[in-house]
Order: C-alpha cells, then structure tokens, then sequence
C-alpha cells in the first residue's frame, strides 16, 4: 500500500492547493491527513474543503481541536489566540461539525497516525528531540512498526531500539529497518519551521518499507498577503518566506 500523508496546512489554501495536485500525481491508495487543517492563515474553509475530499482520513489537530470547542486554548499565546477566534468566527457550520467529529488517531496495518505524541494523542505533546523520544521507550511494545505525526512542522524520525537506543533520523528519504520502531515527523503543509519555505508531504509504501519527503513551491506571497488583510499576526505571513 502507498500513502500519501501529510499535516498542519494551518489555512493556507495557496500551498494545499500545489500538494493536492502533487498527491494525485503520486496516485496513493490513501491519503492521510494529520490535523491542523485551520489556524494562523486566512483561508479556513477553503482547507477544510480541499482536505475533506482529498483524504480518506483526517486526525483531530490542536488547532482543529480549539476551533471546534473540543479544548481550551486560553493558555495559548495571544496572536494563536486571536488567530483560533477569528478562525471559528469565520468557519462554516458544516466545517465545524466536520471538525468536531475528527478522532485523535488512527491505524491500519501495523502503521499508526497521530497528531502529536500517540502516547495520551489528546494532550499534543511535541515529539521534535531526542528527549522526547526517549520518553516513548517504556511503550515501546504497543507502539506499531511506524507512526507517522505532526505537530512540530519538523521532517525528522526517531527510531526506537528495544536495548533503548533512541536515534534521530533526518533524510529526504528513507528505508525503515524491521527490528526497530519508528516516529517519523511529516513536516507541514502550510507552516514549514525546518528553514525551507516549501510546502512539505511524504509517501510511505507499505512493501517496501520507503519514506520519501516531497517539497512543492507555491505562491507564498499570496497566502501571506491574505494573512495580512486579514488583519492576523505579521508573523504569521512573514514567517512564510523565511520556512521558520
């Protein structure tokens, strides 16, 4: 089975709209989305739409999480705040139901999706080093061969030994080995933070055991300038041309 998977589009229609095409230029036999369809950009029902009917499965993101009243995100600091409000102010009632029904992870085969951590996946705790890693080793065994996650924007993966070796993988591509476990970090769609400014997805095939990155341009001054009139965080769009 070949997978097409990818994460945190963060209502940035101008990139989801080039990894679609690139998806379905791959022809996977699934598409899998990781969550936080929604949040900092400016164009959430757009995202909600396109990924509603490009994947087969879509997991419950944070942000997806707060927009649809399944968290509190009083915590959170004050621009993803004001972002996550003008966001469900804005967000179509069937988009909210569809994100409210979203579950926090999914399986098939011996493959496993999460947003964040799959260990307690309702608590989207960043697994981004090595000493987060390290914290999964006493689940080791319920762990499936590979789980694929969100949540940091980061392309990296872990592999897990059972002696309790924890190593950090970073490769465009790679061949995961059968004795080990692995976590691997799929990037972002919409908010890259691995100082490459591209749009970012992988394909995993199930055979043959293969991870392979794929990054696609898009227009990155368009998806900002919606930002800005919009009247978000700068950050939020500047921090698009830079990939941070």
């Amino acid at each position: 089975m070949r997978l097409a998977i990818l994460s945190d589009v963060h209502a940035n229609v101008e990139a989801l709209t080039e990894v679609e095409a690139a998806i379905r230029q791959a022809r996977p036999d699934m598409v899998v989305c990781l969550g936080d369809v929604v949040g900092y950009g400016a164009s959430p029902n757009e995202c909600c739409d396109v990924v509603r009917k490009l994947a087969q499965v879509v997991l419950l993101g944070n942000h997806d999480a707060a927009v649809a009243g399944r968290m509190d995100y009083s915590y959170y600091y004050d621009a993803a705040r004001r972002a996550l409000d003008w966001t469900a102010a804005r967000v179509s009632s069937e988009n909210q139901l569809w994100l409210r029904s979203l579950p926090y992870t999914h399986k098939v085969e011996n493959i496993g999706f999460s947003h964040g951590s799959p260990v307690l996946p309702a608590e989207y705790e960043y697994v981004f080093a090595l000493e987060q890693a390290r914290e999964l080793l006493p689940h080791l065994e319920r762990l499936p061969e590979v789980t694929f996650i969100g949540h940091s924007h980061l392309c990296k993966a872990f592999a897990l030994s059972s002696g309790g070796l924890v190593e950090d993988v970073s490769a465009t591509s790679l061949a995961l080995d059968p004795e080990r476990r692995y976590i691997v970090s799929v990037g972002s769609v919409g908010q890259p933070r691995d100082y490459d400014n591209r749009a970012c997805f992988l394909t995993y095939d199930s055979q043959t055991r293969a991870v392979e990155y794929h990054r696609v341009s898009y227009d990155i001054e368009s998806a900002a300038q919606r930002i800005f009139d919009a009247k978000l965080a700068v950050n939020f769009g500047r921090r698009l041309f830079l990939g941070v």
